[in-house]
């Protein structure tokens, strides 16, 4: 078996042999270079072309933000970043997910964690899905749908929306937050249905994320607090390691947070908001599952479509989904109406909701 080529970018020799250690431990990586700056780093992308680069966000010279928009845009390779958990350090983040990087580590204590090794695991996990990450150089370059693939599943019958309200509810994991930009930005400012989201993300960063989409979008974008009521024309996105799931007071709905266990290893999880959306009557249902590994949403998908035949299930499509894991498991086992790209996703939504 051919291992993943790994360059580790940061400004800590400490650091540099930690992380070398680490993926070199496993038997489907190897380190094939070290860089001690983002300026080193450029140089040794172009020179050895890994299939995946670890960065660190805090570097002399040049920082790894800088030094990630010019990998993404010089020579496009899967980027993990490594942060710390600092709100400072949650806002570089996101903005370096929203620039490309796949996904990130958090340094647990500070920029010279002594306690990596703890998360040995998770390193090479996320360098391996990494490695087998989709890059696109910019949305402008992202496919048109196809008749065949991209367009209603054919299977399916029309719309028939039963009821005058609609609750639009999406998944998303690894490359979330680059979708998410991707989607949001497009919705107008007039979209009559609130907007429920899960990102798999650990705590204190998906309020940095709500942030950074809020400036972005024209509807509201927030981090959902216990017990809101949720209104039309905002989205909601679930606080990162806890569950999200709506409860009905009247003809309103109620956010409830909450830190039950994990659901097949996710918290927040997809297919627990899934299936509190079908509990909520006379309202259409539009799940969406974007990218991200795994299967998360699949049950919760197909819980939905039983308890309301209605509801109508959208995947991202192969070509414009960063990790195509959960979209792919939608489409082998829950039979969406819709299969689209990222970039028209959008529209698809806006035109489905209307009445």
């Amino acid at each position: 078996m051919d291992k993943k080529r790994v360059l580790v970018i940061d400004d800590s020799a400490f650091m540099r042999k930690v992380i070398s250690d680490i993926i070199n431990d496993d038997s489907s990586l190897e380190v094939i270079g070290t860089a001690r700056n983002g300026e080193d780093g450029l140089k040794k992308v172009e020179k050895l072309n890994p299939d995946v680069v670890t960065l660190d966000i805090e570097m002399p010279i040049m920082d790894g933000l800088t030094a990630l928009k010019r990998i993404m845009d010089d020579y496009p390779t899967p980027v993990i970043m490594l942060s710390s958990l600092t709100y400072e350090g949650a806002e570089s983040t996101i903005t370096a997910l929203q620039y490309g990087a796949i996904d990130f580590i958090n340094k647990t204590s500070g920029s010279i964690s002594l306690d990596l090794a703890q998360k040995s695991v998770e390193i090479c996990e996320k360098a391996k899905d990494a490695a087998h990450a989709k890059l696109h150089r910019s949305m402008a370059l992202l496919p048109e749908a196809t008749p065949n693939e991209l367009t209603i599943n054919r299977n399916q019958p029309s719309k028939k929306f039963q009821h005058e309200q609609t609750l639009v509810v999406v998944g998303v994991s690894t490359g979330g937050p680059k979708a998410l930009q991707e989607l949001l930005s497009r919705i107008p400012e007039s979209f009559s249905c609130p907007i429920l989201i899960v990102q798999h993300m650990p705590a204190k960063f998906t309020q940095s994320l709500a942030e950074r989409l809020d400036r972005l979008s024209e509807i509201s974008v927030k981090e959902v607090q216990h017990g809101e009521l949720l209104k039309k024309g905002h989205a909601y996105i679930a606080p990162g390691d806890n569950h999200f799931e709506v409860k009905s007071i009247g003809r309103s709905l109620a956010a409830i947070i909450e830190q039950t266990p994990a659901v097949n290893g996710h918290r927040p999880s997809v297919n627990k908001l899934f299936k509190s959306v079908a509990g909520v009557p006379h309202m259409n249902k539009v799940a969406v599952v974007l990218t991200g590994m795994g299967s998360d949403g699949t049950e919760g998908a197909k819980y939905l479509k039983e308890q309301d035949s209605s509801t109508y299930l959208i995947a991202e499509s192969k070509e414009t989904a960063v990790i195509y894991g959960m979209p792919k498991s939608i489409v082998e086992q829950a039979n969406p109406n819709l299969i689209k790209p990222i970039n028209e996703m959008a529209d698809a939504i806006v035109e489905i909701v209307k009445q």
